[in-house]
Order: C-alpha cells, then structure tokens, then sequence
C-alpha cells in the first residue's frame, strides 16, 4: 500500500510544523489587509516559499505569488494547483481589526494561507512529492474579497489590472495556463454550517454596478422648485428593484443588496450627486444577466420620474461556482478516515460567491468547507476556535487529495481530465468577463409626452 504510505509520511511531516503554520497564521491574522495591498502577508508567503528552498514568482496581479514544485524530471502528470488567499475585508469593530483601514480577517483567509503552505510543507519535506508523477502549483492570491471597489476601479483606470478579483486578473495573466485543475479550502464557523466539513454543489456569481444620479443643486428651503432631486432620483429607483423581486425565479436564487455610498453634501441643499452600488447574484450566467437587465432599468426609472440623468457602470464580477464531483469524493473520502459520516455536510447551492467559480468555469476545481471558526462570517464576533481544525487539518486533507490525484503514475488526475468538459476555454472566458464590463449614461429628462 504505497499510496497510505505517501499519505502517513505526509502527516507526520504537516503534524511536524504544526506549531509554525499555526504561529504564521495567528501572525497574519492580527495583521490583516485589503485587496491588491496585501503587501505584507505576501512577504511573509514569500519568506515560507524561500523556508522550502522554492523559487517562485511574485507580484503577479500586484500581490501575488505562485511557485510550481515537481520531483526531478516532473513526469507526464498533470499539474494541481494549490490556493491560498491573501486579503481580508472590512469590519472595523472587530478585535483584530486594522485601526487605520478598518480590514479584518473575518473569513478564514489567513488560515487558508496555512493550509495551501502545510500542503507544501508536507509533501516537500517528507520526500512524497519527488515519487508522484505529476507537478503541483502553490498560489498566494490577491483580492477575493470584492470590496474597496472605487479603489479597484482606479486600479483598472491606470491599467495596473483589468479586472476587479484576484483570480480572474491571474487567469488573464496567464498564471493557470500550465495549471490542469485546482483546489482551495475555506473555513466555516458554527454558523454557516453543523458538521466539521462539507462541500457545496454550486455558489452564487455575480456582477458589480455602480450609479451616480445627476441632478440640480438648489436652495433645498428657498428655491427647491429649481433644483433636481438625485436622493429621490435613488429612492425611486431602490423601490423599483423592490419590485423586481417577485419577478425572480427562485431556483436562479437571485440575491440584489445595494447601499446608497454617497446621500448628498449638505442638508440644506438639494442633492445633485447621489451614488449607489450593488451586486447582482444568481446561480447561473442567464440568471445574473436577467436581473442586472432588471437593475439596470429600475436605475433609468428612477432618472425618468425625477427628470435627471443617471450614469450605470456594470463591472465583472465572480462566475458561479460548481465543485467537481470526482475532486469532492476524494477530499470526502480522506475527510472519512478521520471522522464520521454524520461529521460532513453536503451543503447543495450557497448564495455566497466566491472567485473560485472563475477557475471552476475553465478546468476542474475544489472548494471545500472546513469548520474551527465561530461567529458569523464577515462579522464582528467571528472568531477561531479550534487553531489546529482552522490551520493544519485542512491542510492534511488536501495533501492527501493531491496524493491520489498524481500517485500510481496519475491515474485518477488523468482519469478525471478526461471525462472533465470545461464550461469555457480562457478565451471564452476572458470576452464573457468582458462583455460585463460596461459604462451608460442616460437622460430621464429626454424622456417626454407620448
């Protein structure tokens, strides 16, 4: 049984630096930061990266790293990629909130840092890597949270990226074009699930919008007759995607959560300058489509009544997510080793998005559900509760997937491509992701009698 052979040394060895994934981890946890800024914790990956003896590439979609490990002569497997994420987002009243940018590490990405690095260290320094036959990628990813999205959006002005998330912006690089499939682990709190692991069927995708309503500044207690109301131009507009909502199917679980990011600027004048942002998300591509369309003209509507203008600007979001079935059963099957079946949860769709349906979207991909956590994610009380379920456990069940995926000459790796039909190719994928990115303006005071 030299497969459970692989599988044991690899352990022992995770088991090994567990107290160092653990210390890294609660390192970078205290010292959270946003997208496309994880300046930092890209330091810290790269300073493990070099504690392995690994060359490796950074600064790839401003933040990011990625290293590719084989034995000597990489034999004819393919190649696996590992992810870890870098950011972290904003909650500010959190206990290990940044004081100055108000991010915290609210969604497990630190600790998802330590899982893909305990997958590294383990299958490097127990020797096991050097005996399977194929290659494995480790990546340190920028930006899967989507906010800060003003900033993001300069970002793209000044062609530093073209799109918003961390995976997308590596896709159009290049970074997976040597990569055949991927696999990434997140952590779960109490909350959002029962069991100590699960994995979803498929996750929400999305796209981002942004409104500015242009109206006319008057005196808001003298002269309000002069001015044009662009808060009431958003209220309209807000009540009328209110009343889309019936219109959604429910099994294209449509989620539309939009914020006013700016009301006006002074109380006694009429506002001129309202924004709004949102996103759109849905189970499928048709779904997310079909209420951005909805969106968008709930936006003019609101323009219309109001006889002001509204600017729309659609962004690429995230794609929806479905995990492969073949890459689940072999994280389930090594999850069982360790616990019970009443210990692991199939989860059926999320609504929650995550990039990860990006690379979904163009070859096979895993994303998994592992618990240590308490609270509610993105929320103030989250919390890590079990360090070594949120650091190290993942990080074994992931070795081992990638051990059956390329020992006994990467039979089940080559097995699985070939009965694996990606959605799209990159280059479908890229003009897809492009065709939603998008600006309009329109004039609701054009609008006049029939």
């Amino acid at each position: 049984m030299l497969h459970e052979d692989f599988k044991q040394r690899v352990l022992e060895e995770i088991d090994r630096n567990a107290d160092h994934l653990i210390a890294v981890g609660e390192r970078i946890y205290r010292d959270p930061e946003l997208g496309f800024k994880e300046f930092r914790t890209s330091k810290i990956v790269a300073q493990e990266f070099d504690r392995l003896k690994l060359g490796y590439e950074e600064g790839i979609a401003i933040t990011g790293l990625k290293t590719i490990a084989q034995r000597p002569g990489g034999g004819s497997g393919p190649t696996v990629g590992v992810i870890g994420e870098l950011d972290s987002v904003l909650v500010s009243d959190h206990e290990f909130a940044n004081a100055e940018t108000g991010a915290a590490h609210c969604c497990g990405h630190n600790a998802q840092l330590m899982t893909m690095l305990g997958v590294a260290n383990g299958l490097i320094n127990s020797g096991v890597l050097s005996e399977l036959d194929g290659r494995v990628a480790f990546f340190a990813m920028p930006a899967e949270e989507y906010v800060e999205i003003d900033y993001r959006v300069e970002l793209r002005d000044k062609g530093e990226t073209e799109f918003l998330g961390g995976k997308s912006e590596m896709i159009r690089l290049g970074a997976f074009d040597d990569v055949d499939m991927a696999m990434m682990v997140h952590g779960a709190s109490n909350q959002n699930m029962q069991a100590r692991a699960g994995i979803s069927a498929s996750n929400n995708g999305f796209v981002g919008k942004q409104a500015k309503f242009i109206g006319k500044a008057a005196h808001a207690g003298g002269a309000p007759h002069r001015g044009i109301n662009s808060l009431y131009m958003a209220q309209l507009a807000l009540s009328a995607i209110n009343a889309q909502r019936e219109t959604f199917k429910d099994d294209d679980t449509v989620r539309i959560h939009p914020i006013l990011t700016r009301g006006g600027d002074l109380v006694n004048v009429i506002p001129n300058d309202v924004r709004f942002e949102t996103m759109i998300r849905g189970k499928t591509a048709d779904a997310i489509n079909d209420a951005s369309f909805k969106v968008d003209r709930a936006l003019r509507s609101g323009a219309v009544a109001m006889g002001g203008k509204v600017e729309i600007t659609t962004l690429p979001g995230y794609m929806p997510l479905f995990n492969d079935p073949d890459m689940s059963r072999l994280f389930k099957d090594n999850f069982l080793t360790f616990h019970g079946e009443d210990d692991w949860e199939d989860t059926g769709h999320r609504t929650g998005s995550t990039d990860m349906g990006d690379i979904a979207h163009i070859m096979p991909a895993l994303h998994p559900h592992v618990a240590g956590f308490s609270g509610t994610g993105h929320g103030t009380d989250w919390a890590i509760d079990d360090k070594y379920m949120a650091y190290v456990f993942p990080a074994k069940l992931m070795a081992m997937t990638v051990i059956d995926l390329l020992a006994d000459g990467a039979t089940a790796a080559k097995e699985l491509l070939a009965n694996h039909t990606p959605v799209m190719t990159k280059d479908e994928y890229l003009t897809f992701m492009r065709s939603n990115a998008r600006k309009e303006s329109f004039d609701g005071s054009a609008v006049g009698p029939l």
